[in-house]
């Protein structure tokens, strides 16, 4: 058995009502991405502090699932012409062929090496190396798997410049993976704050799935206090809107690692972040950065 694909680039004003009108029109499913996404216009939609809150992106891409003997095209046509779209903006049909989807996409996640004794290994596979401090992690609906050039180069941070016994503050934690990965490097405690409830559950269950002890918290049920080290792998916009709370969370002589930023945008994070940090060298991974400091 097959089905069609359908993949069409919307704007804000229309994508939502484009999305239900699809799957009136027979849609199995409906999904929209953020177009700018790995993009200097990629936009966060979960409201960060200093930021306005959106509940779609400013430029999607809408996906559709159809059945193979739908008539996609029409359904398109027809599903525009009601919504006084015109011209019909840029999409394309596909044909997606059966195949055994779990397997195909644990596929996809091999163990990821973050160095020597470092790995991300899903719990479908055996550890390359027993020995090694290995994360259990699978992919879900939070960030942070280890495929991001963003996620390994907090991980190599942290398994670089970790010192035991430290305390750490995971701001953004998505999957839970930076606190759990400073734990198992020797950390005192950790603590991860996300504003997705989603996050939080994910967090605690990876903590759980590893063994370790660390505190997952939406931002509007934790007291922060001040940490030795300071981590905040999320984007640019949200990152500048936060850096008073963050350096605020810094020890003085704490340190604070910074990713979730692109090489052109890392000038103007540092610019703000110098406030509070001596700013140290830049670590760059296909095009995104890793930027860190030590409270003055």
């Amino acid at each position: 058995m097959s089905w069609l694909t359908l993949s069409i680039h919307a704007d804000a004003s229309y994508a939502e009502a484009l999305s239900e009108l699809l799957l009136e029109q027979g849609a199995l499913s409906v999904d929209m991405l953020d177009a700018d996404a790995d993009t200097p216009d990629e936009q966060a939609i979960f409201g960060e502090p200093g930021e306005p809150v959106s509940t779609v992106w400013q430029h999607n891409l809408v996906n559709a699932l159809f059945e193979n003997s739908a008539s996609v095209a029409q359904i398109l046509q027809i599903s525009c012409a009601s919504l006084g779209i015109s011209p019909i903006p840029a999409y394309k049909i596909e044909t997606l062929e059966e195949s055994d989807w779990v397997r195909l996409t644990q596929a996809q996640f091999d163990p990821i090496g973050i160095s020597q004794r470092l790995w991300i290994v899903p719990t479908w596979h055996t550890p390359t190396d027993p020995a090694a401090i290995n994360i259990a992690l699978d992919p879900g609906l939070a960030f942070g798997t280890g495929s991001h050039p963003t996620t390994r180069l907090c991980l190599r941070w942290l398994d670089n410049n970790l010192d035991k016994g430290e305390t750490v503050l995971d701001y953004g934690c998505g999957s839970g993976i930076l606190a759990i990965a400073a734990m198992k490097i020797g950390a005192h405690s950790a603590v991860g704050v996300d504003l997705d409830p989603q996050a939080v559950l994910s967090s605690r269950d990876n903590a759980s799935a590893n063994h370790v002890s660390a505190d997952f918290y939406l931002p509007d049920n934790v007291t922060l206090s001040q940490y030795d080290v300071v981590v905040a792998n999320i984007l640019t916009n949200p990152l500048r809107a936060l850096a008073p709370l963050l350096a605020s969370t810094a020890k003085s002589g704490g340190r604070i690692v910074l990713s979730g930023v692109l090489s052109e945008q890392a000038n103007d994070v540092i610019r703000i972040y110098a406030q509070w940090f001596e700013m140290g060298p830049v670590e760059i991974e296909d095009g995104w950065v890793c930027l860190s400091g030590v409270k003055k």
